[in-house]
């Protein structure tokens, strides 16, 4: 009988110690895969006098293009790439998040030298809007799979500015969580500081092309609560794709290890504020959050 309390005392202990930093282990971890495979389509989005190009993935039955959608019922996500990057490169991410029950739809408008960040803004909602009215297309494989009470949005660099014009000018987003938001013009800053729904900014402390202090530090001091700026120690701009492009920096984590931070960060937030599940309030708010050696916090609720 002893030895049987020793050894389940040691395997609970080894089971504490093996969950990743800042996440409570009495829940799913957020930063490995969820419970669904991912498919993914590309398609044309048409909604709101606006068409164009997307990649949407999605809860699926088996993972791979234009699998069935797992069954249930999924909220969806717009996410915004950054200047001059392509869909492909945020591939982990956005799966990752279809593994965890949520609907990721990704423009692939205003990818040229000279980008609209107000139009890439209306983009990211039509996204939304489509996605919502996919619920009742007959004929459609998002048919009787979304949920459109509430949205959220999402993206990187450009992208992650755009995502705070998007917000403001839809009410029914519930939530914002993005990767090195860039300003805008007009001003994600100005943005931000209408907005009262929940926003995380998500950075790397040795970006060098979007950096905290000239980017992300003035749209989280003009946002009114709730909000959150959460730095990945060693992070860098490029680190939140899947691989680099010209021009890119570098930082002193590897590129895999900011990956798997990033979607553990994005995935408890939309959990928790898209979803509304309280089971991860303590890893977004609480100790595990405050305490990361990892990544940095600052929020205020």
């Amino acid at each position: 009988m002893l030895r049987r309390l020793v050894t389940a005392g040691a395997m609970v202990v080894a089971l504490v110690l093996s969950a990743p930093v800042g996440v409570d282990a009495a829940v799913p971890d957020p930063g490995s895969p969820g419970g669904y495979a991912a498919g993914y389509v590309d398609t044309t989005v048409q909604a709101g006098g606006r068409s164009f190009s997307a990649r949407v993935y999605y809860p699926a039955t088996t993972a791979g293009n234009a699998q069935p959608v797992a069954p249930g019922r999924f909220r969806a996500i717009a996410f915004g790439h950054g200047f001059l990057q392509g869909i492909s490169r945020y591939s982990s991410t956005l799966s990752h998040l279809a593994t965890w029950g949520f609907i990721v739809v990704a423009p692939g408008s205003q990818g040229g030298f000279s980008p609209d960040h107000s139009a890439f803004a209306d983009d990211l909602n039509a996204a939304l809007a489509w996605t919502a009215a996919q619920d009742t297309t007959t004929g459609s494989r998002f048919a009787g799979h979304v949920n459109s009470d509430r949205f959220a949005l999402s993206g990187h660099s450009m992208g992650g500015g755009a995502s705070l014009l998007a917000a403001a000018r839809n009410p029914r987003v519930a939530t914002v969580a993005n990767l090195a938001a860039a300003e805008t013009n007009p001003s994600a800053k100005a943005a931000a500081a209408t907005l009262t729904i929940p926003v995380q900014l998500v950075a790397g402390d040795r970006d060098t092309i979007a950096g905290i202090s000239g980017n992300q530090r003035p749209i989280y001091d003009s946002k009114p609560p709730a909000k959150q700026l959460r730095a990945i120690r060693g992070g860098y701009h490029c680190g939140f794709m899947d691989s680099s492009s010209l021009f890119c920096d570098s930082g002193t984590i590897s590129r895999a290890t900011q990956l798997q931070l990033s979607r553990r960060l994005l995935t408890q937030w939309f959990l928790r504020h898209l979803n509304g599940d309280a089971t991860y309030d303590e890893a977004v708010w609480g100790g595990p959050a405050q305490t990361d050696p990892a990544i940095a916090f600052e929020g205020v609720r």
